[in-house]
């Protein structure tokens, strides 16, 4: 009888209680509070985008649709992936989720690089040009992750023209759909459309 009261008793809840403590910290790790915190910031980005799309007219345009819908769109899909990502977080964790690979420490070097062509396109492509400042970014971003896959001829004055080159073939056709045959305008060097 005593047995029986045992199993019952005190000692039965201290059994269970590491077992509802393993529980609640696997729960609340560090990792599902960072995926909770994704969740949140998703669903901020389509709040924004919300009282963006307030803001612009709703008036019908082509085929009866307005300005406003594409916008409406973007943030209800946002706010069903935010309130989805945050019932994962909150139930445990992203499920069926890889485990990280990579370097366990970011390459700020080859960041910087990617960094550098992102800017300097921006900041040259009124100066030089769509194609000129498109080929330039292209260049230092793909010497930034050449550096970060460890490529030791990332560089080189031959693997940097390769990458120039390529980036010319990249952004010159690009630059001509838009100004001949879309006649959009973008940046260039002459007001031909074709530089």
């Amino acid at each position: 009888m005593s047995n029986t009261a045992d199993s019952s008793g005190p000692g039965a809840k201290g059994a269970a209680a590491p077992a509802q403590e393993a529980a609640f910290e696997q729960a609340h790790t560090p990792r599902t509070t960072s995926q909770l915190l994704v969740g949140i910031a998703v669903l901020v980005i389509a709040g924004l985008l919300s009282w963006g799309a307030v803001h612009i007219p709703s008036q019908a345009g082509y085929s009866g649709v307005g300005p406003d819908f594409l916008p409406w769109l973007s943030a209800s899909v946002l706010g069903l992936c935010g309130i989805w990502l945050c019932w994962e977080a909150l139930s445990g964790g992203f499920h069926h989720l890889d485990a990280p690979d990579g370097a366990q420490k970011g390459d700020w070097g080859a960041l910087t690089w990617v960094c550098a062509g992102l800017l300097s396109s921006a900041a040259l492509i009124t100066s030089l040009g769509f194609i000129l400042s498109c080929s330039l970014c292209y260049v230092l971003a793909t010497q930034g992750l050449r550096r970060a896959t460890g490529q030791t001829h990332a560089g080189s004055f031959k693997t940097m023209g390769k990458d120039l080159a390529t980036g010319l073939l990249i952004s010159a056709p690009v630059f001509w759909a838009f100004t001949q045959f879309l006649a959009i305008n973008l940046p260039g060097l002459t007001e031909t459309g074709w530089l």
